[in-house]
Order: structure tokens, then C-alpha cells, then sequence
């Protein structure tokens, strides 16, 4: 089997439920960003060091991560109500709620935010910090979308949760390294 189909070379795609649309879809660029979110938290794991063991921690959360966000592409091509959607896992609330015990657990680590910060400070954190920020354009996407079809609503929550987690991490990185956050300081 090749690669390329050529059924795309129009500028529409399949959805799961066997539905074309194009690609500049709302439903398209909600699920490509969350394929780059998933890009994004590859690249923070590989910035992960085994030789510590928070970071080890770190990775293995990342790696779950990555497998819902999969789940979370699925979901969001798969409309409700549509031909195989029943086949698809949905986000639930259990997902939510490991979600919240994982920015507990992490945040729990770091000290008490007393200002804005700025991405930076060791590269891991750097890389934390853009996934997140990739993570919150998902999030404003799947917003959109909801406003003209149906989007799961613990989808939505899961991935607000997932980029308060993103910040912790960042946070925490840079405290596992020694390294302070990048203070935001406002001009004068």
C-alpha cells in the first residue's frame, strides 16, 4: 500500500465517519492541532534527562499524554452520531481527573508563583512552554468548533487541564535543574 492516495490533491479530507471535508475544516484544525501538540511533547520528552528522576517522572506522564491526545484526534474526527462513532474512544472523566491528580502531584513540587513568568530557563522548560501554548490555540479551536457542532465537553476540560499541567511542568523543570523561572518584568 502507497503512502499517497491522491484523494486529498482537492483539498478535502476524510473524517472517520467516512465524510469529506475540506481541509481548512474547523473540525481539521482543531485535530491537526492537537497532532502538533503531540509533536510538541515529543520533542519536551526528548529533552527529558535519565539521570533524573523527576524528569523520569515527567516522561512517563508525557508518553500517557501523548497516547489520549491521540484518543483526542480520534474524537474530534469522529463527529457524534456519525457512522464509527462508537468505535472511537471518547475523553472522559477520568481522564479529567488523572489530569487534575497529575498537576497536583507536579505542582505540589514547585514554589509559590509570585509573578508572571516567561518561557525559558532550561531548554526542557522552553519546550514545556510551547507545547503549552500549542495546547491553548487546541483548546481556542475546539471552542470554536463546539459553537457550530457538537464537541465532547470533558474533551474541552481535559485539554484546559492538560495546559495547566504543561505550565507546571515547566515549572517544575526548572526547579529540578536549580534554575529559576524567567520573571516577567512590564516595561517601564
Amino acid at each position: 500500500m502507497k503512502l499517497y492516495t491522491r484523494s486529498g490533491d482537492d483539498g478535502s479530507t476524510g473524517l472517520f465517519s467516512g465524510t469529506r471535508v475540506g481541509k481548512d475544516h474547523p473540525r481539521i484544525e482543531a485535530y491537526g492541532t492537537v497532532d502538533e501538540l503531540n509533536a510538541c511533547i515529543g520533542l519536551a520528552i526528548c529533552a527529558c534527562r535519565v539521570d533524573s528522576v523527576l524528569q523520569t517522572r515527567l516522561r512517563h506522564i508525557l508518553t500517557l499524554t501523548q497516547s489520549v491526545l491521540f484518543d483526542l484526534g480520534a474524537d474530534l474526527a469522529t463527529p457524534m452520531g456519525e457512522r464509527n462513532a462508537g468505535r472511537v474512544p471518547r475523553i472522559g472523566e477520568a481522564d479529567v481527573s488523572l489530569a487534575e491528580s497529575w498537576i497536583d502531584e507536579i505542582d505540589g513540587g514547585n514554589t509559590p508563583l509570585r509573578c508572571f513568568v516567561l518561557p525559558g530557563g532550561t531548554e526542557l522548560s522552553a519546550r514545556l512552554h510551547l507545547a503549552r501554548t500549542v495546547c491553548r490555540r487546541a483548546e481556542r479551536l475546539m471552542v470554536a468548533l463546539s459553537r457550530s457542532e457538537e464537541v465532547g465537553p470533558l474533551a474541552i476540560h481535559w485539554v484546559n487541564r492538560l495546559s495547566d499541567l504543561l505550565f507546571a511542568m515547566s515549572r517544575r523543570a526548572n526547579g529540578d535543574e536549580g534554575v529559576p523561572d524567567v520573571p516577567w518584568v512590564g516595561r517601564t
